[in-house]
């Protein structure tokens, strides 16, 4: 069997590569335990490499900056088993206003746009804390306003079930898992920018079944399937600030501590198969790289 894990910053976005290459070590090891040759692509063209590359595998899965990964998902999904997020879905969720606006439709909260004043400004269609910053100046080209909300920063790691696309073949019903509750660490400088600089997980919290609860209706909602992080601020409310129809940098702290291989856990999502209970072997710390920092024995079984 062979999987094919194409991931983009590797070669093609130096600052993002240290994060890429963990994300990649990590599923590519797992995908190896459960007896996949792994195929990557190399420093040519990268839709070329996928469209190369993906008919002669049985699984495959693509990582890139949210704006680009629509293009290389349909590459993927056309021509063998896509086990992350339908490219459809995929565009959705990468411009951020147009997700907040379905997300609110549906009754989940999130920040309310705002247009002046003290705000959080962002890309439209961004990755990360990149761009992302705390100002009372006019919004640029291509970026919007948020209602700045000070709480605690989580992510929660969700794996849908396959919904769209081979529906005959694989849809189940069966709903969305929460792998883990991740403590994300935000810095906010002294000019306003955000930085991220890595988390924990699985992190707890009094909140922490509505965090999920929200997560996966927020999935549910966007109809992901397949593995995607949404991020939350916890204050008086849960809200949802964004979602990413993709692998994100968790995954490294993830799989560093959870007994289950997390190329089973997705592989078995993406034919509609339940995923059951989860069990942790303690917690682990993570940086912005991708680094695990420390590991804490401990039973954390979910």
């Amino acid at each position: 069997m062979k999987a094919l894990i194409a991931e983009y910053s590797m070669y093609h976005d130096p600052n993002l590569a240290p994060e890429g290459r963990a994300m990649f070590m990590s599923l590519s090891a797992s995908f190896s335990r459960c007896g996949y040759e792994v195929v990557t692509p190399g420093q040519g063209d990268f839709y070329l490499e996928i469209e190369k590359l993906a008919p002669g595998c049985d699984v495959g899965l693509v990582i890139a900056p949210d704006h680009l990964l629509p293009r290389f998902t349909l590459a993927m999904e056309s021509s063998t088993h896509n086990l992350g997020c339908g490219s459809m879905n995929v565009a959705v969720c990468a411009n951020k206003m147009r997700t907040g606006a379905i997300l609110a439709s549906h009754g989940i909260a999130v920040p309310e746009e705002q247009e002046e004043g003290l705000r959080v400004v962002k890309p439209v269609s961004g990755c990360g804390a990149s761009g992302v910053r705390l100002t009372r100046s006019p919004a640029g080209q291509g970026e919007f306003g948020q209602r700045f909300i000070e709480g605690e920063n989580f992510s929660v790691s969700v794996v849908g079930s396959r919904v769209v696309g081979e529906a005959c073949l694989y849809f189940t019903g069966e709903p969305p898992v929460a792998l883990a509750l991740n403590r994300q660490h935000i810095e906010i400088d002294p000019e306003g920018q955000f930085h991220y600089r890595g988390g924990e997980t699985p992190a707890s919290h009094p909140k922490e079944q509505e965090i999920k609860d929200t997560a996966i209706n927020a999935v549910k909602t966007l109809g992901c399937q397949g593995y995607a992080g949404v991020d939350v601020v916890v204050a008086d409310r849960v809200y949802v600030v964004d979602v990413n129809p993709r692998i994100t940098t968790s995954i490294v702290g993830i799989t560093a501590c959870m007994d289950e291989e997390i190329a089973d856990i997705l592989t078995r999502a993406s034919k509609g198969e339940a995923i059951g209970g989860l069990h942790f072997a303690g917690h682990a710390c993570f940086d912005a790289s991708g680094a695990i920092t420390g590991r804490y024995s401990g039973d954390n079984s979910s």
